[in-house]
């Protein structure tokens, strides 16, 4: 265990001291509304300050968490030790190239707010992305993906810093992009910033575009509840939802935990969920699901704490 305490005033000698929360309960800054508290939860939005709090956790070993948009986490109801570190680099950077667009971004960047930016400025190619309620950090971290396109689609390199303070940066190739995946997943590693490639577009077009994706996932998507995106992974020979429809999941409930009666792929917070009523709802719906199709379905979402 570390002294609390003694950490927080080794944090506050380089970062604002409104930037440092003690026992933050998790349910506020994940998509999903569930979580406990993490020991202390940090916010960045500064290089130096990342290297400066990496230093911090490896004199003292202190388990690090990093957080994006906690769209596609369920945390435990224990919450998460050490620090929980959330990222805020928030630039963006847009350059002209012979009739190419390169956008280098902050990890810290909301994609919405960035396809807001890019339409405005009438730049194609990153329409797919603006409905998904994440971070560019989270998005390269996972290869989001919507509409038959996916990051790995239009990165040129990312700038990462590993947890020994170095800054590393790769190609799109190095990445080691899947379905849902990409090397940080496995490695102890913070994405800094990103760099795409987009091109010039008709303004009206993007626009009509935008509009079109998020009318479907109005449609189709349970965005009047709490939830953590999409629960399970798709897979190339079925489609997991159908499966779970199939199976008469829909509207079935443990706790305040449901599966969506309007796409049966999304468990959702329909009042104060807690973890335990998702798990218990997850392990049915893969129960019966194997039962009746013999077949394992995948959680997309992350657990963590």
């Amino acid at each position: 265990m570390f002294n609390t305490e003694k950490i927080v005033n080794l944090l506050q000698k380089k970062i604002n001291e409104n930037n440092i929360l003690i026992n933050e309960p998790m349910k506020k800054h994940t998509t999903f509304k569930i979580g406990g508290n993490a020991d202390i939860f940090v916010k960045v939005n500064e290089i130096e300050q990342i290297k400066y709090i990496l230093e911090i956790v490896k004199e003292n070993e202190i388990p690090l968490f990093i957080l994006g948009n906690g769209s596609n986490i369920l945390v435990k109801d224990e919450g998460i030790r050490g620090i929980v570190l959330k990222i805020e680099l928030d630039e963006i950077q847009i350059l002209e190239e012979n009739n190419k667009i390169k956008v280098i971004v902050g990890a810290g960047v909301k994609l919405a707010q960035l396809a807001q930016k890019l339409y405005k400025n009438s730049i194609q190619g990153f329409e797919f992305a603006s409905g998904i309620p994440g971070t560019i950090g989270g998005a390269i971290r996972m290869n989001a993906g919507a509409y038959g396109k996916e990051m790995k689609d239009i990165v040129i390199e990312t700038t990462y810093i590993d947890y020994d303070g170095i800054i590393h940066k790769i190609s799109n190739k190095e990445h080691k992009f899947e379905y849902r995946n990409s090397r940080f997943f496995k490695e102890k590693a913070i994405i800094l910033e990103t760099s795409l490639e987009l091109e010039k577009g008709n303004i009206n077009e993007i626009k009509e575009k935008m509009d079109n994706y998020n009318n479907q996932r109005k449609e189709k998507q349970p965005l009047e509840y709490p939830n953590a995106g999409s629960t399970f992974k798709r897979v190339e020979n079925y489609i997991t939802a159908q499966l779970i429809d199939e199976c008469g999941l829909k509207g079935t409930k443990v706790g305040n935990a449901e599966v969506s009666t309007k796409h049966a792929g999304f468990i959702v917070n329909t009042g104060d969920a807690s973890f335990d009523d998702v798990i218990k709802l997850i392990n049915y719906v893969k129960e019966k699901v194997y039962e009746k199709f013999n077949k394992k379905i995948e959680l997309e979402i992350e657990i963590v704490g």
